[in-house]
């Protein structure tokens, strides 16, 4: 179950995991609550969003919600892997006691942030989450951060996986000029990605001297204000902002190095995507995620501070080292071959059998 398989790096992990399950022998169903298919995937799809009307009702969102429960018992599911973001009480009340009443479950949570799968109160929240066959979180910072804060039992983790088959994607033409460039991709929420540091540590390297330009692609609030932002830093003939992509692997592919300046992820995917097309990153060593993806040095930079002059002299050096680069480029790809979907499929293969 999961809000979509249109946007972002948990849709695209879910219709992953719909392959994977697959390919290991699983009958797979998949229920979506929003119209918005773009990722690939494998099973029966129920897509409860295209039921929708624009002027949407109580009466018809518990509709089909009931729908769901029908279809959960007539398709003789045996076990429910839940993926949607959580932070309403009364609705997961209702999702626990009446459609997924009698059925085993799997919550995934892709978050650090707990308000994101706990609402406000993560205490009340614990007592949903505890009938859980087990609840799988996509990285080992979101499951220490679940063991002091919640002592939530039965808690495992299991990565996102990458596709081998996004390198043939990246064949396909590449949106960006012709040049060399940095990127950061994914959605342009500034209090989540905080891309208003990397455009100051961009126009901190003066890298644009050296013709190394900064490719933002992704949609979202804070569009005109990251535009307003390299205009006041007087950075933007060099900036080049392009649209939210499916296919965002040409553009990766072609890049120098992707950056990484979120205050959080859950399992950051941008950073494995890019490591998976054999791309160098260079990341903030934020709470979770960069640190079981990012080996210094080797496969990328992980920079400790969230300051300007260290992240600037981190991609300078990325940039202009070309030793250093050519060593993390070598080293991308072989880095990650723990987050493949042969590696992933097979550890929920072991999680479900033994559940």
């Amino acid at each position: 179950v999961a809000i979509s398989l249109g946007e972002g790096g948990a849709d695209r992990s879910c219709a992953l995991l719909s392959r994977m399950l697959d390919e290991q022998g699983f009958e797979v169903h998949i229920a979506i609550l929003t119209d918005l298919v773009n990722f690939p995937y494998a099973g029966t799809l129920l897509n409860l969003g295209a039921l929708k009307l624009e002027k949407d009702s109580f009466l018809r969102r518990f509709l089909r919600l009931r729908k769901l429960k029908r279809y959960l018992k007539e398709e003789g599911i045996d076990l429910v892997i839940d993926h949607r973001p959580k932070n309403n009480y009364q609705r997961e009340l209702f999702y626990r006691n009446y459609v997924y009443k009698g059925l085993s479950t799997v919550y995934v949570v892709h978050s650090f942030q707990l308000a994101t799968y706990f609402g406000t109160d993560p205490q009340q929240f614990k007592k949903l989450y505890t009938p859980n066959t087990t609840t799988v979180v996509v990285s080992e910072g979101i499951k220490e951060k679940l063991d002091t804060e919640l002592q939530l039992p039965k808690v495992e983790v299991v990565y996102n996986a990458f596709d081998a088959s996004w390198n043939l994607q990246a064949q396909q033409a590449s949106q960006v000029k012709d040049g060399s460039y940095l990127l950061s991709y994914g959605r342009l929420d500034d209090d989540v990605k905080d891309l208003s540091f990397l455009l100051e540590s961009y126009h901190h390297s003066r890298l644009w001297e050296q013709g190394c330009s900064l490719v933002l692609m992704g949609e979202g609030k804070d569009e005109y204000k990251l535009k307003s932002k390299a205009k006041d830093l007087s950075i933007t003939e060099h900036v080049q902002f392009l649209p939210y992509t499916s296919n965002p692997f040409p553009v990766i592919a072609n890049a120098h190095a992707v950056c990484l300046t979120s205050h959080w992820e859950g399992f950051p995917m941008v950073l494995v995507e890019s490591l998976s097309l054999g791309i160098p990153v260079v990341s903030l060593d934020i709470e979770t995620g960069p640190s079981e993806i990012v080996q210094h040095r080797k496969n990328g930079l992980l920079v400790s501070e969230r300051r300007v002059a260290a992240f600037a002299g981190a991609i300078g050096e990325m940039y202009t080292d070309r030793e250093l680069h050519e060593n993390c480029k070598a080293h991308a790809k072989p880095s990650v071959s723990k987050f493949s979907m042969t590696a992933v499929g097979e550890a929920w293969r072991k999680l479900l059998t033994n559940a």
